[in-house]
């Protein structure tokens, strides 16, 4: 029997997806994903997602790097 796909991502991973999949979602909602290109926009989320956690690490000092 074939074992069923499995993820472990880490917080810091699964903030990053759920970002993207809300920009993603936009996307759709917008009417921009055009069928065919569903992975070039996913792709785009997530690259937008990934500079937006980029972006906030550079410019905001959390509570625990103030330590």
């Amino acid at each position: 029997m074939k074992k069923p796909p499995y993820l472990t991502l880490q917080p810091s991973e699964q903030t990053i997806v759920t970002a993207a999949a809300m920009i993603y979602a936009a996307y759709i909602a917008r009417g921009v994903v055009e069928d065919g290109k569903e992975n070039a926009w996913m792709d785009r989320a997530l690259k937008a997602a990934f500079r937006i956690a980029k972006v906030t690490d550079e410019t905001v000092q959390a509570d625990r790097e103030l330590d």
